[in-house]
């Protein structure tokens, strides 16, 4: 019964894994930090972009940004990329994430999805949840969660993008 559970299990996460690097960045509209309502679609340039969703509430999401935010230029040397930060914060909360965005002078594309429609069109259940993107719109890797130093793998990433 275990070995039964075990290979579903397995089954499972190979699908859900091809089903993430399947998908194209969807096309849904989102706020930035003016307040204009713009479509997701234009992030995509012919640069890939690390997407990240965050909360106002998620302690390792704020790390893992901070943490991005700190090693951008550096990283930049390396690899021609944007970070686009998505707040899933509700209409109550927004506000919050603006002045919490602004007061942390993250240097990147900070979004706010106020009615969570990216969010449920990208199916993120956890945060943080960070995707990376190509020059095209697709996404080509998936992570959920952040420890320390779990960010150099999203340079590896975008470096084998570069190489493309």
């Amino acid at each position: 019964m275990m070995k039964k559970i075990s290979f579903l299990m397995g089954v499972f996460f190979v699908f859900s894994t091809l089903v993430t690097y399947a998908q194209v960045l969807p096309d849904v509209k989102v706020e930035n930090t003016r307040g204009e309502i713009i479509s997701t679609k234009t992030l995509v340039d012919g640069k890939p972009f690390i997407l990240s969703f965050w909360g106002v509430t998620c302690k390792p999401c704020i790390t893992e940004l901070n943490t991005l935010n700190e090693l951008l230029e550096e990283w930049r040397e390396e690899v021609d990329f944007n970070i686009v930060a998505v707040s899933i914060d509700d209409s109550r909360f927004t506000a919050r994430a603006r002045s919490m965005a602004k007061g942390f002078g993250w240097d990147f594309i900070c979004l706010f999805d106020k009615n969570q429609n990216l969010k449920r069109a990208m199916n993120v259940s956890l945060t943080p949840q960070t995707y990376i993107v190509d020059g095209n719109g697709k996404i080509v890797y998936s992570h959920s969660g952040y420890t320390p130093g779990s960010e150099l793998e999203l340079l590896e990433k975008l470096k084998e993008l570069q190489k493309k």
